[in-house]
């Protein structure tokens, strides 16, 4: 029991991190140029966020992580997605479309597989880490580092924000963000 409270603050306090260090962007990208409106808009992000987290029901009372063989799909989505991304020009909207476009296939492998129903959500998460740019995303490595890392999240927070929209685009704007300042850290 304690190890599910653990693996649930975990990921929620990542969640927050992400949001805060993000916020701290914006503060300093636009406070030079308008003080007051930058403020305010900090003061009322800031409610927002801790009035979501206090009184919505994010999470399910049940304890349930996605299986690995699911979550290894998505540095395989995010590497699939950023080399038709970088290696075509198709640009990045296209290439998350034909990976989203391929994963949906898999359930129709088996019909009445669990796994194979769980496939497409994974390589759709880390198609949104490959559609960065390469300003972003300098290199495979990078995004396959963000991938496993959007992986692990995926596997943490099946049953965290349940009902949430753009739970898939937050794991990976998560990962990206995390990776990316750990390789600016570097």
């Amino acid at each position: 029991m304690k190890k599910h409270k653990a693996a649930r603050f975990l990921m929620t306090s990542t969640v927050l991190f992400v949001q805060v260090v993000f916020l701290l962007m914006i503060i300093k990208e636009q406070y030079e140029t308008n003080h007051f409106a930058t403020i305010i808009s900090v003061l009322f992000i800031t409610l927002m966020l801790i009035s979501g987290y206090k009184y919505l029901d994010l999470h399910h009372e049940e304890y349930v992580y996605e299986n690995i063989s699911v979550a290894i799909w998505v540095p395989v989505g995010a590497s699939a997605c950023y080399l038709l991304n970088t290696s075509t020009d198709l640009g990045s909207v296209l290439s998350v479309g034909i990976t989203g476009a391929f994963a949906s296939f898999f359930p129709s492998i088996d019909k009445k597989s669990e796994y194979f129903n769980n496939v497409p959500a994974a390589i759709y998460c880390g198609a949104f880490i490959g559609m960065s740019a390469l300003k972003i995303a300098p290199s495979i490595g990078f995004v396959i580092a963000a991938g496993i890392l959007a992986g692990l999240f995926l596997m943490l927070a099946k049953n965290l924000f349940v009902g949430i929209g753009g739970k898939l685009g937050s794991i990976a704007f998560g990962s990206m963000v995390i990776v990316t300042l750990i390789h600016w850290l570097l």
